[in-house]
């Protein structure tokens, strides 16, 4: 009974194990493809249902500005926001910023799922490969 409680603990330690390396290559990537598409359709339209109050559609509006750099001289820049347009087409609501955390929340939910997984399918085969090189698995030969 004591080995099969020992051999759960490591192994869940295995599995938390796969999902931090896999999380940790994966995260990042969602990071920069949610930051790279979040001006695009599909993004538009998977945030514009949380953000545009009912009866409007989404719509990213990119124009030229100004924004302060590190030193805090302005310096030119591309600034998008969402608008929600009525069924006229004028402006209801204009969001600058929530849409596009939304967005990258959802990329990041995406990459952790796709970590969880690929740690269900990856931590056997991990713990075999530790277990081997630190020698606990006996191989026997073939006869």
């Amino acid at each position: 009974m004591k080995s099969a409680a020992t051999g759960t603990i490591s192994g869940c330690i295995t599995w938390f194990i796969v999902v931090a390396i896999m999380g940790a290559c994966l995260l990042p990537v969602a990071v920069s493809i949610g930051a790279t598409t979040s001006g695009s359709d599909l993004a538009v339209k998977t945030t514009a249902p949380y953000v545009c109050p009912q009866g409007t559609t989404g719509h990213v509006h990119t124009y030229e500005g100004m924004t302060p750099d590190e030193n805090g001289f302005d310096t030119p820049a591309t600034i998008s926001e969402l608008q929600c347009l009525d069924a006229g087409g004028s402006v209801v609501y204009t969001d600058p910023i929530l849409w596009g955390f939304i967005w990258l929340g959802i990329a990041l939910a995406v990459a952790l799922v796709i970590s969880v997984i690929l740690g269900f399918v990856l931590a056997a085969p991990a713990g075999l490969l530790v277990a081997r090189f630190l020698g606990r698995t006996k191989v026997t030969p073939a006869q």
